[in-house]
C-alpha cells in the first residue's frame, strides 16, 4: 500500500491568517508514533510563524504546539485530532 491522502482543506482568514489541515493513512508508522497516519494540522501565516499546530514529524511523533510551547499529544481518531485543533483556533480567535 502506498500513502494515501484521507483529508486535505484550506481555509484562509480575512486577518491573513491560514488554517490548513492534511491526514495521509500511511503503509508503516511514521518514527515515534504507534499508527499509521501522517498529519499536518497548521493554523497561522507567515507574518506570524505558526500560532497552533498538531503533527506528527519524525521522530518526536504525535505532538501540538501552541505558540511557541510544544507538549506530547495523544492522537485516539483522526476525528478527535480536527476537532481539538479546531477547539484549540476557535479559543485563540476569541482572544483580543
Amino acid at each position: 500500500m502506498s500513502a494515501k491522502k484521507l483529508y486535505k482543506d484550506r481555509f484562509d482568514y480575512d486577518d491573513g491568517l491560514i488554517l490548513e489541515i492534511v491526514v495521509w493513512e500511511v503503509p508503516t508508522p511514521v518514527i515515534g508514533s504507534e499508527h499509521q497516519y501522517k498529519y499536518r494540522l497548521f493554523y497561522g501565516n507567515a507574518e506570524q510563524g505558526r500560532v497552533i499546530g498538531y503533527d506528527n514529524e519524525r521522530p518526536k511523533g504525535d505532538h501540538r504546539h501552541y505558540g511557541n510551547h510544544e507538549e506530547p499529544y495523544t492522537l485516539t481518531t483522526i476525528e478527535q485530532l480536527i476537532e481539538d485543533f479546531m477547539d484549540d483556533v476557535k479559543q485563540i480567535r476569541r482572544q483580543p
